[in-house]
This record gives structure tokens, sequence and C-alpha cells, in this order.
């Protein structure tokens, strides 16, 4: 890829400008496309309005070598995107009966018989291609004339996404609007401030002028991206700065490239072959969530409770009346109950636990609104750790949940190198 391409997007749906729907395609879209160096010059969102559909498109052609839109593909009588964008670029729309055969077969697995106004869903531009749709009956379509390529994809995320990855990446890569291999390598980090951050890797990164740093901030992750400034440095110099900067930081490395934190801890506690339990109040099945996210997570994950009372608690933990009575279902005792109820009662290894007043209600002198407390229960001991965050609830929950994978990520990196050194190892 010799230049990179401009490139536009174009999401549709009315569902995106009344608030139904949050516009997660862009974040999507511009991640993957930054990926391979190819940034996202501009967006819009436009309602399902054949006119609109059509000056918006029509700008976005005359100015961006790939143009991408989400949604309005489907069956119904909104969904008009692939017969607006045929006629502003007078194009011929041709029934294809190869869709028509997926749609039918996909039908007839569900146990059910193909409608007639999916068959509007089975036509795609003349001289184009068809991106096949694992997930539903929309098929994505991809057209390239006078120099531009125009991607189409379907608007729900689980059609969209594996579309994307799966069939359209590959294609644009072939065609030379995409790197072959990504741009940029990053560093993510957790537990410490963006500035602190910048200080401390900046004497290493004015060693090297050709690389381009940017830093990206999220609920207490920190991604350092390292690119290279004009082409000069290949990605595999890029990767030997990536570990320089990944012996100055220590324990508040977290990996390189996008895995989350419950990822990382999941990896290690399959090098350990232990497993793990959570019990959570103020979350309310977020940490649960997080691990259940990674696709084979059983083999570590054993399962939660969410225990949002004091009843519930001792119910389903075993937690002492007199232990909620003394020190209060918000306290560093309690969590730490919570971790170890969590443990024996689902048979794992390890114990993790979050409470805490999430707000805007509750709190007191003791524990402010805002104030976490996380028990972490392991074979060889328990421990409590008390963090507060200011902000909303829902802010202060993703947030309590980040602290306790990074406080079991730190733990069991710990462990991993004391276990290895107690073995005559060396630790690299």
């Amino acid at each position: 890829m010799s230049k990179a391409p401009t490139v536009e997007v174009i999401n549709f749906g009315d569902e995106l400008l009344v608030g139904i729907r949050e516009n997660a395609h862009l974040t999507y879209l511009g991640e993957q496309l930054a990926r391979y160096g190819v940034p996202i010059a501009r967006s819009r969102v436009i309602t399902d309005d054949p006119e609109e559909i059509k000056r918006a498109f029509h700008d976005a052609w005359a100015h961006a070598d790939l143009v991408i839109t989400t949604g309005g593909l489907g069956p119904t009588a909104d969904d008009l995107t692939r017969e607006s964008i045929a006629e502003a670029l007078e194009a011929k729309l041709v029934y294809i009966p190869e869709i028509e055969s997926c749609i039918r077969d996909r039908f007839a697995l569900l146990g059910r018989e193909m409608s007639d106004s999916h068959k509007r869903q089975c036509y795609g531009f003349e001289g184009g291609e068809v991106l096949h749709n694992e997930r539903g009956t929309a098929p994505g379509l991809l057209y390239a004339t006078g120099g531009r390529t125009l991607a189409m994809l379907p608007g729900p995320t689980h059609e969209l996404r594996p579309m994307f990855e799966k069939v359209l990446l590959p294609k644009l890569q072939a065609a030379g609007l995409l790197a072959e291999e990504q741009a940029y390598v990053q560093i993510r980090t957790c537990g410490v401030g963006e500035s602190s951050i910048e200080e401390l890797l900046q004497p290493l990164f004015a060693k090297h002028p050709d690389a381009t740093v940017a830093y990206c901030v999220h609920y207490g992750m920190v991604d350092v991206r390292l690119s290279s400034r004009n082409g000069h440095l290949g990605l595999q110099e890029l990767k030997e700065i990536a570990q320089e900067a990944r012996l100055l930081l220590g324990e508040d490395f977290v990996c390189f490239g996008h895995c989350s934190l419950a990822e990382v801890v999941y990896h290690e506690l399959r090098a350990l072959e232990r497993t793990v339990a959570v019990a959570e109040s103020c979350t309310g099945g977020l940490l649960g969530n997080a691990f259940t996210d990674i696709p084979g997570a059983s083999k570590v994950f054993r399962g939660g409770i969410v225990c949002y009372t004091n009843d519930v608690k001792m119910a389903m933990l075993d937690i002492p009346e007199c232990l909620l009575d003394q020190h209060g279902a918000v306290s560093p005792e309690c969590a730490v109950a919570m971790a170890s109820g969590a443990a024996e009662k689902l048979s794992a290894d390890y114990g993790l636990s979050v409470t805490g007043f999430a707000g805007p209600d509750g709190g007191d002198s003791r524990n402010p609104i805002g104030t976490i407390h996380l028990g972490y229960h392991s074979p060889v001991g328990v421990w409590c750790k008390s963090v507060r965050y200011v902000g909303g609830r829902l802010d202060v929950k993703a947030r309590a949940v980040h602290a306790a994978l990074d406080w079991m990520r730190r733990k069991l990196r710990k462990y991993k190198i004391e276990e290895f050194l107690c073995c005559g190892g060396e630790d690299d």
C-alpha cells in the first residue's frame, strides 16, 4: 500500500438518530481501519430517506477513495440503502440466485420458510461482489468503479463484525486499500495515569524520532500506540521499541495488542491450571460477564454470584450475620468474606469480589459514594483492597471491574514469578 486511501463511513438508520441504538459501528470500524494504517477521514449518520441517502452518498463518493456504509440492507420497507445508492451510482442491480439459496438454507435450519420480502435482499450490483453473511440474511456488497470502492455492510453488530473481519478485510487488503500487516504496535497498561506513562517512556521515545506515539485512555487503562513516522520504521523495529517500553513499565504493563484484562487473567489462570469464581454486589454481574465474554471461559471460570442484598450474601455465600452487622456490607471484611465464599461454594482455586457504593445514592462518612472494596481469595491467603472513584454510576461500576481484574492480574503474575523462582528457575 503506497498511499493510504481516503475513507468515509456513512451509518444509515433512523434508530441511530433518535437514540434507540448506539452507533458502535463507527468506533469499531475506526479501530479496525486504523490498525491497518487507514484512519477514517469523515463519518456521518443519515436517516432512512432515499433523497438523504443519495445526497450523503454523492458527497462521500466525490471525496473518498473508499466509502463504507452500514445498515439498510434488510427486507423491510425502510431498508432503502441498496436501491438508493444504486440509483445514485447509476449502477444496475441484478438478481443473484446464490443469495436466495443461502437465505433459504438459513431459514431451513431454523425450521421456517423464506418470505417473499426477503427476495429484495437477493439483489447486488452488476459487476460487483457479494459479501457472505454467516450470521444473518442480508449479504454485504462490494463494488468498485472509476478508481473508487464502495463496501456496504449490514446494520446488526453481530452480522457486521464477522463480515468485516472474515470477508471484507481480506478483500480490501488484496486490493491494496489496507496494509497486509498492522500499522502500529499497541502497549496496553493499567493502574497508572497517562501523564506518568508519558514521563516514564519519553526518554525512550526521544531516542527514536521516527516513531510516532499516541496515547488513549479508558477506565484506568492507558494504551500507547507506536507507529512509523513517514514509514521509516518497520513493524519489527516498532516491536523492539515496544519491548524496551515493557521493561520500563514493569508490572503496569498488561499486554501487547488489544486483549482485555479478563483475557489476560484467563491466560494466567490457564497457565497455572487454576480456576476462579466471583462474587459481586454493586457491579451486578459485570465482573462475571467480563469472563464469559471470552470463548472457552469455562476452562477457568467456575461461575459467579450476584449478591446485592445482605440476606443473599448470607444465604449464598455463608457470610456471618455478625460480620455484616459489625462491619457492614460495604467493607473490606465483607469483600474478603465474599471472595472466600465464592471460591468455596463454587469449588474454585481463586475468588474475586466487588462491593461498594456506585452512587448516586448511598455512602457514608467512612465509605463515601464511589468507594469500592475488592476481595481476593487464593490458595495461599486472602487480601482486600479499597479504591475510590469519582463519576457517574456506570463509570464507577466499569472502573471497579477493571480494578478487580487488574489487581488479580498483578497478584497472579507475582505468584507465577515467585513459584518459578522457588523451583530454581530464573525469570526472564
